[in-house]
């Protein structure tokens, strides 16, 4: 009998083996890296939407804010009073003052617009991480239209304290206290007039005979306000331009304006050593307020403005600094302004960062007539 031999079958050899291990190596490495790529391209443009995201939020509340600039406030401005020297901008009820440069510029004038060229790092900080650019503050001052006082009556039974009374208890608001109310720190802008005494159309408009701004220091009841001297921000004075000067202007025959002003100041701050937040954030303060965070990770805040040159009644455009440049905040048409935003993440230590830049005008300032017969005239 025959025993049947297998046949023997070549199987591969270490080299075939080698290769082919090779090129599937080499498969799953491009694929790797490509999804790599890929995760790192996702992961960019979160990064670049999340960084615009915080720029947009920065300018549209920015722009909300510098639109309003002047609205309600004597045309030109408004003289505060000297007596005490000159009162603050940017600062708390506890003496803290975010920027440089903390008072009214001018011999005390209160402008519509306070650009703060240089300023605009609180405690003048350097931000390591921003190019070696100046960073700007910005000051917007306006009536508070949102917390219309149209129903409240006000009397001067003291130089420091106000009473109020509702006219209807049917319109709101009715209440100083309520929600959105006034709080300790707030401004407040009495505007005194005589009624048809003006040199509007007619000669019938109203020409104001006392203006004041005051600082609440007290809210007892939903009756009384109180504006007690030596106030956080230096407001409340005597002599000419104080509260004492409108309460003694407001007799009969007069209308009296009262509005709650909005000082709102936007800077940069630098968490200090030690703290939980690790971002630069843009802050936003209001009167004598604390400052409020209002988006993270902004680097860079610069701003400029288009201004009627009053002599000559030409646009001076792009002015970083012009009260150093001899022209009036009042003049102010149109701000320009730059934001650098950087991502909150970083990729290989790599951040995103970018600029955003935005320009808004400033309808309620102050404007020059330059084609007068006469001569320029501003108003």
């Amino acid at each position: 009998m025959k025993i049947p031999i297998a046949n023997s079958q070549r199987g591969f050899s270490l080299l075939e083996l080698t290769v082919a291990s090779s090129i599937g190596l080499i498969g799953i490495l491009a694929m790797t890296s490509l999804f790599r790529q890929g995760m790192n391209a996702t992961f960019t443009v979160t990064q670049r939407a999340e960084t615009q995201q915080n720029m947009r939020a920065a300018i549209e509340l920015m722009t909300k804010d510098l639109s309003m600039a002047g609205a309600g406030l004597p045309s030109g401005g408004l003289q505060l009073a000297t007596a005490s020297g000159n009162s603050k901008v940017a600062c708390n009820q506890t003496g803290t003052c975010y920027v440089a440069g903390d008072t009214y510029p001018n011999g005390n004038f209160m402008y519509g617009i306070l650009p703060g060229f240089g300023n605009g790092v609180e405690s003048g900080t350097i931000i390591t991480s921003a190019p070696a650019a100046v960073n700007d503050s910005v000051t917007s001052i306006y009536c508070d239209y949102n917390f219309p006082l149209t129903n409240f009556t006000f009397t001067f039974p003291s130089t420091t304290q106000v009473n109020v009374s509702v006219v209807s208890a049917a319109v709101t608001p009715n209440n100083i206290l309520a929600p959105g109310g006034l709080n300790v720190g707030d401004l407040m802008l009495f505007l005194v007039s005589t009624p048809g005494n003006g040199k509007g159309s007619g000669g019938t408009s109203d020409a104001q005979t006392a203006a004041a701004v005051a600082e609440i220091t007290g809210l007892p009841s939903n009756t009384q306000i109180n504006f007690a001297t030596g106030d956080p921000l230096n407001f409340n004075q005597t002599g000419a331009n104080s509260l004492a000067a409108v309460a003694a202007a407001y007799v009969a025959g007069t209308t009296i304006t009262v509005c709650r002003l909005n000082a709102v100041t936007y800077f940069l701050q630098v968490p200090p050593a030690g703290s939980t937040v690790q971002t630069v954030r843009l802050m936003r303060q209001v009167n004598g307020l604390n400052a409020v965070p209002v988006a993270d990770n902004i680097i860079n805040l610069q701003f400029s403005y288009d201004v009627i040159n009053s002599t000559g009644g030409t646009m001076s455009a792009n002015q970083s600094n012009p009260v150093a440049s001899g022209l009036s905040p009042a003049l102010i048409q149109k701000v320009n302004m730059w934001v650098m935003g950087q991502s909150v993440l970083s990729a290989g230590n790599k951040f995103q960062s970018m600029y955003l830049a935005s320009s808004t005008s400033t309808g309620n300032m102050s404007f020059c007539n330059s084609y007068s017969a006469n001569s320029t005239v501003c108003q």
